[in-house]
């Protein structure tokens, strides 16, 4: 089977980047795999960019001549926003070519992409023919004309029916599976499958000595809820390293400063993150979004670390509350502090068997192994529905 991926990346590396990037890894593994990987720009190139989203025909030629020349027998989809546009979907379906789609977050049901506003949850467009409510409250970049014209794209584009013509599309989890399917984007549900993203294990296995220090790994932006971390720990007698970058750095490193009980770091390789997973006594992830997964989670089990984590969203029906984490209330710092503690007094006895019960969630679940069996099925059922419609 040929298979062509394309992706666009953020201005910064992110998880959906690296997302793909394991996914390409893998699939190359059995079958021919070639990209078409486009970037998102900052500044004036990114403003044309952005505005021209709407219908960009330029990149539109680009995907036709890749698909000539290759001739994948299943294009699989990832991010469009924003340098290419919806109008690729509608090229590669006038190609005849069979279409996945992997969902990475919200943005065909509210511009936020993450239903968060101001640190709170925001729903409203879910309830919405159009998101009014979200252009309002400027939920893409505080911007009532950005929140604007990135809600005209995705309406427009379900006007003309442009993402009725993706044959597949993948979601990480049920409830985001559940959230789409319920949805006024008007999409047949058996057209949702779910598919959870994975983790290349480290490349060391040697186990450390555990320690009593926690960990936070991930972006330092509002809707990760580091800020929420910080202000617990202000307050607890345990340490805490973080270890991330984001449009929050220069406020957390602000907050800290006079607390040496939380230390951070901007960068690690990934092996060297491994490491201080492995190291921790838990990982916390206290976002305050409904995450579409948990990256980091995963990575985390796949080095015995168990995690403490919100209540909702992805990242709870990865964790099992009380099997291989801790579940706390979705932004609630005293909750988060209580749940700390509870972790903290656990015998060592307990604490391993969760851990070891983290790394066999990964084994199952996670693994590269597992991810085969999703991929055929998904891409069989998206050559089946393409020569359907030529029956």
């Amino acid at each position: 089977m040929r298979i062509l991926i394309i992706h666009t990346r953020y201005h910064h590396f992110g998880g959906e980047d690296s997302v793909v990037d394991q996914e390409i890894k893998i699939l190359d593994k059995k079958y021919t795999v070639d990209s078409l990987i486009f970037k998102n720009h900052v500044g004036f190139k990114g403003a044309l960019l952005f505005a021209s989203s709407i219908w960009n025909i330029k990149k539109a030629k680009i995907v036709k001549a890749k698909i000539k020349a290759f001739k994948p027998d299943i294009v699989h989809l990832h991010n469009w926003h924003f340098s290419t546009g919806p109008i690729i979907i509608r090229t590669i379906k006038k190609m005849g070519v069979p279409l996945v789609c992997t969902l990475h977050n919200y943005r065909l049901l509210c511009p936020s992409a993450t239903l968060i506003n101001k640190n709170n949850l925001f729903l409203n467009s879910l309830e919405q023919n159009f998101p009014w409510n979200a252009i309002n409250n400027k939920v893409y970049k505080n911007s009532r004309i950005l929140t604007f014209w990135l809600a005209f794209i995705v309406w427009s584009h379900k006007k003309i029916k442009t993402w009725d013509k993706i044959n597949c599309f993948i979601c990480l989890t049920p409830s985001m599976t559940k959230l789409y399917r319920g949805s006024k984007l008007g999409i047949n549900h058996d057209r949702f499958f779910i598919k959870p993203h994975f983790v290349f294990p480290s490349k060391n296995n040697e186990m450390i000595e555990k320690g009593n220090d926690f960990i936070y790994v991930g972006r330092l932006s509002e809707e990760k809820g580091i800020h929420l971390l910080v202000q617990a720990f202000k307050h607890l007698p345990y340490n805490l390293k973080i270890i991330g970058d984001g449009p929050m750095r220069e406020m957390i490193e602000k907050d800290i400063f006079e607390h040496k009980n939380i230390s951070y770091i901007s960068s690690m390789s990934r092996e060297d993150i491994f490491f201080e997973l492995r190291s921790a006594s838990a990982l916390i992830n206290p976002s305050i979004c409904l995450e579409t997964f948990g990256l980091t989670i995963i990575e985390s089990f796949s080095n015995h670390c168990a995690v403490i984590t919100t209540n909702i969203g992805g990242p709870s029906e990865i964790v099992t509350n009380g099997i291989n984490g801790i579940h706390f209330k979705i932004g609630d710092v005293e909750d988060l502090k209580r749940q700390i503690k509870i972790w903290f007094d656990y015998s060592d006895l307990k604490k391993e068997k969760m851990r070891n019960n983290a790394f066999q969630t990964y084994l199952e679940l996670y693994s590269p192994d597992k991810q085969f069996g999703f991929f055929e099925d998904i891409y069989e059922k998206a050559l089946n529905e393409v020569k359907n419609d030529f029956i």
